[in-house]
């Protein structure tokens, strides 16, 4: 998907420079001129990256990013800023700056750190999308799983439920909880289903006599362990 850059800065010949220089690379662009309405559009729309001019009228660039940081946004920031003095860095990434870029720059500087931030997050993402536990692990994107390197295929409710136990490792979940979980407040039938579902996940992870991993824990419920 193209990532949405939102770019605050004043001098209105420099942003429409560095939008259209963003247009070109495939960037979705957003561009405020002042510091408040820039932090209007960076909670709404919410960017994938923010590019800050340090001198804003308004709110400056770096008030601006305490406040977003405030609000628990992890978007990063990119500071654009003629200041150079280590004090001026300092106080810019203490705000919550990941980054910064000193006027006069190179497009080509800029490009890079965005390209750099942006493939960090990308590289984020895909650790939240896979699920490992011991030799066993579950992709969420591409709804794969490997027991080691043997790839085992699931129905799609033994993949959701396989995925609520590998989510919460070593905790026990009694049956209602993964009926609520994983089928669902309007489930209309016999809680044994669950039962069925752990027989047949336990079936299909240990088909090569490979250890054990969802357990009962008689009178409670199940667990990944």
């Amino acid at each position: 998907m193209t990532a949405h850059i939102l770019l605050v800065e004043d001098e209105v010949k420099l942003a429409r420079f560095v939008e259209l220089e963003l247009t070109s690379e495939g960037y979705q662009v957003s561009v405020a001129n002042d510091g408040m309405t820039g932090l209007t559009l960076a909670r709404e729309s919410k960017p994938d990256l923010v590019i800050l001019d340090w001198m804003l009228p308004g709110l400056t660039g770096v008030e601006l990013c305490r406040r977003l940081r405030s609000t628990g946004s992890k978007i990063p920031v990119i500071l654009l800023t003629a200041k150079d003095e280590i004090s001026d860095r300092v106080a810019g990434l203490d705000a919550g700056a990941d980054d910064y870029v000193v006027k006069p720059f190179s497009i080509e500087e800029l490009l890079a750190r965005i390209r750099a931030h942006l493939r960090r997050i990308e590289e984020n993402k895909q650790d939240t999308d896979i699920l490992q536990f011991e030799d066993l692990s579950l992709n969420r994107r591409t709804r794969e799983i490997f027991r080691d390197k043997r790839a085992i295929e699931l129905t799609a409710k033994e993949f959701d439920l396989l995925e609520y136990l590998m989510g919460n490792p070593r905790q026990v979940f009694t049956r209602d909880q993964i009926l609520e979980k994983v089928w669902g407040y309007d489930f209309v039938g016999d809680s044994n289903v669950i039962e069925v579902y752990i027989r047949y996940l336990r079936i299909k992870l240990e088909e090569n006599n490979e250890t054990r991993l969802v357990h009962t824990v008689r009178g409670v419920g199940y667990t990944l362990r």
